[in-house]
C-alpha cells in the first residue's frame, strides 16, 4: 500500500489525511502539540460562496454540499455590507463582486440594530453566508483520517527531507518516516518544507489577521445579527457566542510565526467598527492574531511539483481553507491518484503547480 507522509495538522492536512486514508497509508505529523495550533484555531471561518477568485470559488462550490452534509457544522447568516457618506459608489462595486444587493437602511438595521442611522449611508446584503464551526470541522476530517488509515503525530517538527529511491525519508520530531509520496500542507510553513526537500519556492508569503472579542450590553442577544463588512476591508464584525468578534481585516506581511495582535493595529479596526455603531466599545475579552498565507495570484496550490511528481503542495489557502477544505482535499485525492477531477480542467490548471514552473 502507498505509505504518504503528510505535513502539517491544520484545515489543509487534516482534510488531506481524511481523504487519502481511505487509498493509502498516511501518516500526519505537525510540528506543534495540537493540531489547528497557527491559522486553523484563529479563524472566524465564513462560508461565502463568492469569497476568491474564480479557481477558489470553484473550490467552494465544490465543498458547500459536504459541508451542508455534517449536523450542526453550519448556521446560516446574513453578510452585509455597509457604508458611510461618500462611499455608496465603492459599496455597489465591492458588493456586486461578493454577489449581494442594496438594501435600504432601515432593514440594514434589522439585521444588525445597533448600526448608527447617522453614519450608516448605504447597505448591501446577501443571505446564503454561513458560520462554520471550525473546531466541529476539525474533528470530523480527524475522526475520518484515523477511522481510515491514518496515524498522527504532535510535537513532530519535519527538520529534514531526502529523496529515497523513488520515495522519501521525513525527519520529524524523534522518528525517520519512510514514504512514497509527501503531502506539504505546512501552511505559512509551506515555502520552508520545499527548501528542505530541495523543491523551488512558490512564492508563498504569509499575511496577519488580527481579532478582537468584545463585550456588548447583557440586553443585547446578537445571535442572529449578520456579519457586517466595512466598505473597503477598513473592519469586519461577526457574532461569536453572545459576543462579537471585530477584526480590522488586516493583511501585513510577515514571516511564518507565532502570530499576535498589535494594539494599534486592534485600535484601529475597532475605531472603524465604532464608527459605524451606536454602542461603543467598552471592554475587550479577548485578542489573537493567525497568518493568512497567499501566492501572488492570491489562488491555492494543489497537485504535484512538476519536476518532482512524489512531493505534492496543499498550500496558500489564504482566508479560504475551511470553505474550500472539502474540494481542495477531493482535488488533491485525485491528483494523487491520477483520478480525472471533478473541477474544471481550467480550475485545475489554475491551481496546479505548474503555473509557477
Amino acid at each position: 500500500m502507498t505509505h504518504i507522509v503528510i505535513i502539517g495538522g491544520g484545515i489543509a492536512g487534516l482534510s488531506a489525511a481524511a481523504h487519502l486514508a481511505r487509498i493509502a497509508d498516511v501518516t500526519l505529523v505537525e510540528a506543534e502539540p495540537h493540531l489547528g495550533y497557527h491559522a486553523s484555531g484563529r479563524s472566524a471561518a465564513a462560508f461565502i460562496g463568492d469569497y476568491g477568485n474564480a479557481p477558489t470559488c470553484a473550490l467552494n462550490a465544490a465543498s458547500l454540499d459536504h459541508l451542508r452534509d455534517i449536523p450542526e457544522l453550519m448556521k446560516r447568516r446574513v453578510m452585509m455590507m455597509v457604508g458611510r457618506a461618500g462611499e455608496e459608489t465603492e459599496l455597489i462595486k465591492e458588493a456586486s463582486g461578493l454577489g449581494m444587493w442594496r438594501v435600504g437602511l432601515e432593514e440594514a438595521q434589522s439585521h444588525f440594530p445597533i448600526l448608527n442611522p447617522n453614519v450608516l449611508s448605504s447597505a448591501a446584503l446577501r443571505d446564503d453566508a454561513y458560520d462554520i464551526d471550525t473546531g466541529l470541522l476539525m474533528d470530523h476530517f480527524r475522526t475520518r483520517a484515523k477511522a481510515g488509515t491514518a496515524t498522527i503525530i504532535t510535537k513532530a517538527p519535519v527538520t529534514a527531507l531526502a529523496q529515497h529511491g523513488s520515495g522519501w525519508q521525513v525527519s520529524a520530531g524523534a522518528q525517520v518516516y519512510t514514504c512514497d509520496l509527501v503531502v506539504n500542507a505546512a501552511g505559512a510553513w509551506a515555502d520552508h518544507i520545499a527548501a528542505l526537500a530541495g523543491v523551488p519556492s512558490i512564492g508563498l508569503q504569509p499575511f496577519r489577521r488580527s481579532m478582537a472579542r468584545i463585550a456588548l450590553p447583557s440586553q443585547l442577544d446578537c445571535s442572529d445579527w449578520a456579519l457586517i463588512d466595512g466598505v473597503g476591508e477598513r473592519f469586519y464584525a461577526k457574532p461569536d457566542a453572545g459576543a462579537l468578534l471585530v477584526s480590522p481585516a488586516d493583511e501585513d506581511p510577515v514571516q511564518a510565526q507565532d502570530a499576535w495582535a498589535e494594539d494599534e493595529v486592534l485600535a484601529r479596526g475597532l475605531a472603524a467598527y465604532e464608527e459605524m455603531v451606536t454602542e461603543p466599545v467598552t471592554r475587550m475579552l479577548s485578542n489573537w492574531a493567525g497568518l493568512r498565507s497567499f501566492v501572488s495570484d492570491r489562488t491555492l496550490v494543489i497537485g504535484p511539483e512538476p519536476d518532482c511528481p512524489s512531493f505534492f503542495w496543499l498550500a496558500g489557502q489564504g482566508g479560504y481553507g475551511f470553505q474550500t477544505s472539502f474540494g481542495a482535499a477531493r482535488l488533491l485525492r485525485d491528483r494523487v491518484t491520477g483520478t480525472t477531477p471533478e473541477l474544471s480542467s481550467d480550475a485545475v490548471a489554475a491551481l496546479s503547480p505548474d503555473r509557477f514552473r
